[in-house]
């Protein structure tokens, strides 16, 4: 057991929901075992300014419900030098701190790698991104409240689409991994999914199109991932080129965008929130530290960081084989 008195907890990088909900839980949970728990705005950039508050079981009062983050967050191009660490490492200092917990990506993963590195701080990580793109987890926080988000705006989508007898190619976020779009794809009944992790090529896409119309559909949606670039195109060239080559298509585009990332967190990401920041505190006052918390055959385990990071997941293919059978 370590002699963990008080910890910090943090939110960096892209907001997700079900942040709140971790922080809340780490807090509660330190106030279970009698430990000290210091909140940190803005990310490593407040660490760095030294922007601590106390937290208690009161603090985090009614904020499960909530989208974002009530530490907020940022970028600190300062933390990425040796010389704004140390000034995070004396500001954890003065404040007695003993350990932290950050909730966010790879990238907020990796600074707190290397901070542990220099200066030999303890921290536990919770993985917290919508796209889903963290090795080491079934699941990131948020990821199953954007994908409610994505299919509720496809099929609202749909209706304008069937009303007008239009294509629209709806864009869903996924910088380099097409999770968001396989699985709202999917639920949504979109006759096309495009994602970054296959190349399905042009002509397929031509091809499905023509198949959707010789069966008597007057509309269609297609799923693409930002990350997607079929043949090189994005989602505003894939449409002028669906214009030229398939005239008989009144075709539209919709960019979900960031209203992914908002919104209160689903009951799913509620919990699992809840249950990743107790495993968190917990992991830390048993002594250990570099980990992240995942979840895994619906047990909550432990993913060095270091693997984490380096890690890369994998597109379900049982899922795009679904998605071939519901599109044929």
């Amino acid at each position: 057991m370590a002699n963990i008195k008080k910890i910090a907890v943090l939110t960096s990088g892209g907001d997700s929901p079900g942040m709140n909900a971790a922080i809340r839980s780490v807090v509660r949970t330190c106030a279970y075992l009698r430990i000290v728990c210091v909140g940190i705005y803005r990310g490593y950039e407040g660490m760095i300014e030294g922007d601590f508050e106390p937290m208690n079981a009161r603090s985090v009062n009614n904020i499960i419900n909530k989208g974002g983050t009530i530490l907020k967050s940022a970028r600190s191009k300062e933390f990425r030098t040796k010389k704004g660490r140390e000034k995070a490492f004396e500001q954890l200092g003065f404040s007695l701190i003993d350990a932290f917990v950050v909730i966010g990506g790879d990238g907020s993963f990796t600074g707190a790698l290397k901070f542990n590195k220099e200066f030999d701080v303890p921290f536990i990580g919770i993985p917290a991104t919508i796209d889903n793109d963290i090795y080491g987890t079934r699941y990131t926080l948020g990821f199953d409240t954007a994908l409610n988000t994505a299919i509720e705006a496809i099929d609202k989508i749909r209706d304008t689409a069937s009303s007008h007898r239009r294509l629209f190619f709806v864009e869903v976020m996924g910088r380099d991994v097409g999770h968001i779009a396989l699985h709202s794809g999917l639920g949504a009944g979109a006759e096309e999914i495009l994602i970054p992790e296959e190349e399905f090529g042009l002509e397929r896409l031509l091809k499905s199109l023509k198949r959707s119309k010789a069966r008597g559909k007057t509309s269609s949606i297609v799923v693409v991932a930002e990350g997607d670039k079929t043949k090189g195109k994005n989602v505003y060239e894939l449409k002028e080129y669906v214009e030229k080559n398939l005239p008989i298509y009144d075709v539209r585009v919709c960019v979900l965008g960031h209203m992914q990332r908002g919104g209160a967190p689903s009951c799913f990401d509620r919990v699992l929130a809840s249950r990743m920041g107790v495993k968190a505190v917990e992991s830390l006052v048993e002594g250990k530290t570099n980990f992240m918390t995942g979840i895994i055959d619906n047990q909550i385990t432990l993913t060095p960081i270091s693997e984490a990071i380096k890690g890369k997941t994998k597109i379900d293919k049982e899922l795009i084989r679904v998605s071939d059978i519901m599109t044929t």
